[in-house]
């Protein structure tokens, strides 16, 4: 048994080697993991909170990604739960990922890291918690990837865990999605310093392929009336878009704004786990091997809250209806109607607080009958 790290700090935890779903050994991984908040006598108020594509484990510390919503007093209470959150494994933030180094040779993994399913981020996560000799999950909250990954624990490990919220994400990856996702893969893999994924001792970084997919993906992140009410056609300032020849240092405002969120990722994120992350997307399908994805859905035996904001681009509010109609044990849909788009459910937060907290006290209710039951059955 490993014990968690300390409040707020970040720690890394080996669970020896992985074996992914398509058979690819990877060894001698580790997990980064933070925690808010204590675990009980009972062992039993965990609440996992998973992050999406470019997170992190820091999601209630200075900065955190949803630092307003996790705390003393907060939606999800830190004084009544004990929060953890870890880093995807092929990600660039404490986990083992692309850019990690080798086991064999010290040199990164690059392109022999191999690609992973939704299902492989879940494995590992629970081979975590294993690790650590957690064995009971209260909540899993998660939005986009993390809503992904949740939905994957209620099917793939529902003994462990009491209710679940999914954010922002559909049952499976619709052609759509893969192929914006896969056109960023493209602009990645089409930058000369890309290497095949090996450019780490290269000296250089494909920083103008991952700026151009963080271009396109945050298109899809924000709403299109909020970023026409923003920029409209307005020229970036002392530029001229309109002159007699097309210049890429004569822009209109939009152009500049997505090139500054291009250029702020490539300062955070590793184009290797980008890759790997939005492959992992693509792969996403809940009904694989299940008999089909509404067969799927209807299996679930774990309470669930489906969240959708209606501006989503990326993955349209009909999606998340789709799931409250063949969710198995579906407590409802819970609709953000905001101009921001997919990242409602993180910028919206005095909205997904008052979710959060009808849904925590859903799971103490929850526990409180089990603990009941469980009482009865003794008697």
């Amino acid at each position: 048994m490993q014990l968690l790290p300390s409040q707020g700090e970040i720690g890394y935890i080996p669970i020896g080697s992985f074996t992914t779903e398509a058979g690819a050994v990877i060894p001698d991984v580790t997990v980064a993991v933070q925690r808010w908040g204590k675990l009980n006598d009972q062992l039993n108020n965990v609440v996992l909170v998973e992050h999406a594509l470019t997170g992190d484990t820091n999601a209630a510390g200075d900065g955190g990604w949803w630092a307003e919503l996790i705390g003393p007093g907060k939606a999800i209470d830190t004084n009544r739960w004990c929060v953890v959150c870890t880093n995807v494994i092929g990600g660039c933030k404490g986990s083992t990922g692309p850019s990690s180094p080798h086991p064999e040779d010290g040199k990164p993994w690059g392109s022999r890291f191999p690609a992973l399913s939704i299902r492989d981020l879940v494995n590992v996560e629970k081979q975590l918690l294993d690790a650590i000799d957690i064995h009971h999950i209260a909540a899993v909250i998660g939005g986009s990837l993390g809503g992904a990954r949740t939905m994957e624990w209620t099917l793939m490990y529902p003994e462990m865990i009491d209710a679940a919220v999914i954010a922002a994400v559909s049952a499976r990856a619709s052609a759509w999605q893969i192929g914006i996702q896969s056109a960023q893969i493209q602009a990645i893999d089409h930058d000369p310093n890309w290497h095949g994924g090996d450019y780490y001792d290269k000296g250089v970084t494909p920083a103008a392929g991952l700026s151009l997919a963080r271009q396109i993906a945050h298109l899809t992140y924000r709403g299109e009336l909020e970023v026409d009410d923003r920029f409209g056609v307005k020229p970036q300032e002392g530029e001229d878009p309109y002159g007699p020849f097309h210049r890429p240092d004569q822009r209109f405002q939009v152009e500049s704004y997505l090139q500054y969120q291009g250029a702020k990722l490539v300062e955070r994120f590793d184009a290797g786990s980008y890759v790997i992350l939005t492959d992992t997307l693509n792969r996403h399908d809940i009904g694989r091997g299940r008999g089909g994805m509404v067969a799927a859905l209807e299996s679930s035996t774990i309470p669930t809250v489906v969240i959708g904001v209606t501006t989503d681009v990326l993955y349209p509010l009909h999606q998340q209806e789709h799931l409250t109609r063949h969710l198995g044990a579906c407590l409802g849909l819970e609709v953000i109607d905001s101009p921001v788009g997919h990242d409602g459910f993180l910028t919206e937060t005095r909205r997904m607080s008052g979710i959060l907290r009808r849904f925590m006290f859903t799971v103490v209710g929850i526990q409180e009958r089990s603990t009941k039951h469980a009482r009865a059955l003794r008697d």
